[in-house]
């Protein structure tokens, strides 16, 4: 698959398979690839925590909120959870380094035919305690992982510049997108 093809591959799921657990291999091989990209000052301070394990998934979930943008739904349903969440952690605010970090594993997960959502709508406090996280550190993205369930499909933007992406009766989610010449100055 080339770069772009890739780009549009790796889209936000928030649906998974959980018949299809992930394996520490892989999410260590992710791990291990972000931890090539740059960083600012070359200061390499973000830490991961993967998580595996079902009942440690279980005690992070309800810390998670899922698309706001879907009032009616709360998140994954039982079978449709994620099997695998990366914690990007770091002694200070590291703004772009936890972007380029979470972008690069989303890119390389969609390689691997692994879907990830960000997830920056999270209660850090709650999961420092569930996960004896040291007090030094803060939690600035929970990354949520598993073999996707979802469909999703990028739109062009309607004219009334409503952004807000949907899922229409059949499951599929619609995510619209501005215009190349819409973003450029």
């Amino acid at each position: 698959m080339d770069f772009a093809e890739l780009v549009k591959t790796a889209r936000t799921i928030r649906r998974f398979d959980e018949s299809k657990p992930l394996i520490e291999r892989d999410m260590m091989a992710l791990v291990d690839m972000v931890r090539l990209v740059p960083c600012g000052a070359n200061a390499q301070t973000l830490r991961y925590k993967i998580i595996l394990d079902k009942s440690e998934r279980g005690r992070l979930f309800p810390n998670l909120a899922w698309a706001g943008a879907l009032k009616d739904w709360d998140g994954p349903a039982e079978g449709e959870r994620p099997t695998g969440y990366i914690i990007i952690l770091s002694e200070k605010n590291m703004g772009l380094d936890t972007g380029i970090a979470a972008q690069t594993i989303q890119l390389a997960a969609a390689d691997m035919g692994i879907g990830t959502c960000m997830m920056g709508a999270i209660q850090r406090d709650k999961i420092k305690e569930v996960f004896s996280i040291p007090e030094n550190m803060q939690v600035h993205l929970v990354l949520a992982l598993g073999r996707p369930v979802e469909t999703v499909v990028i739109e062009p933007m309607p004219e009334s510049g409503a952004f807000s992406y949907w899922r229409s009766e059949d499951g599929v989610h619609h995510v619209p997108k501005r215009a190349l010449e819409d973003i450029l100055l």
